[in-house]
């Protein structure tokens, strides 16, 4: 039987934050997206015995709120806690990483360093070398930050794969195919612009004045995009793996 195309359901919690640069690396390493835009009424399906990977992007939720305050989240974290249990390749990114963390058992709490906002680096851990999408990385790549909460404990078993002096779970792995960051790899300059235009509290945290904090974000996207577009080959090979053992059945 002919390998079938791999799927990936994207699911994106707020239009603040879309695949963007992320979802274009994805599709042009082979995978089919199929986009969720929760706060434009999309349904989510009911399981994800008809995809091969799911991704879940950011949002000015908060991972804390309950099932009243944010009724969108309800189906993420379903889904979420189903790709914990099935090892179904994932990638859960930013409010999407709190969001795993709490459902497989970890634990997300208001930031106690308050808001990490713009351009900084986070560093591989040891285990992040054998690990087959965080491996080829460097040492300490650049990437967005953009979050008021923090993961302030991975679930349990979870293997933690990048850190910062600021908050210590940046990226982590659940089970073999399982993966949360902190941080935001999907970015483009004029995004990150919008962010700062719309949240003053976090901007007011940042070491830097709105300017700066931005010109600085501008400055690293193209080192973003050199680091962080294999990144996702690397991540879309694991879904294509996972597609074609589902043919093979």
């Amino acid at each position: 039987m002919p390998d079938r195309p791999a799927r990936l359901l994207v699911v994106v919690p707020s239009e603040t934050d879309p695949p963007a640069r992320l979802g274009a690396w994805l599709a042009d390493a082979g995978l089919t997206l199929d986009e969720r835009h929760l706060r434009r009424g999309d349904r989510l399906p009911d399981s994800l015995v008809e995809h091969d990977g799911l991704l879940v992007l950011g949002g000015p939720q908060s991972a804390t709120d309950d099932d009243a305050t944010s009724p969108e989240l309800v189906g993420v974290r379903a889904l979420l806690r189903e790709a914990v249990a099935a090892d179904l390749p994932t990638l859960a990114v930013c409010l999407g990483a709190q969001l795993l963390a709490a459902a497989g058992g970890g634990a997300v709490r208001v930031g106690a360093e308050g808001p990490e906002v713009g351009a900084t680096l986070v560093a591989k851990r040891d285990a992040a070398y054998a690990d087959p999408v965080f491996g080829p990385l460097p040492l300490a790549p650049d990437v967005i930050q953009w979050h008021h909460d923090e993961i302030a404990a991975l679930p349990p078993g979870a293997t933690l794969l990048a850190s910062n002096p600021h908050y210590a779970h940046q990226a982590f792995r659940v089970g073999e195919a399982v993966y949360g960051i902190q941080f935001h790899i999907e970015t483009t300059p004029e995004l990150v612009r919008s962010w700062a235009a719309g949240d003053p509290v976090g901007v007011a945290a940042a070491p830097v004045d709105v300017e700066t904090l931005c010109a600085r974000s501008d400055a690293v996207h193209d080192d973003l995009a050199e680091t962080w577009a294999p990144f996702a080959a690397r991540f879309a090979e694991l879904v294509r793996a996972r597609a074609a053992a589902g043919a093979a059945r």
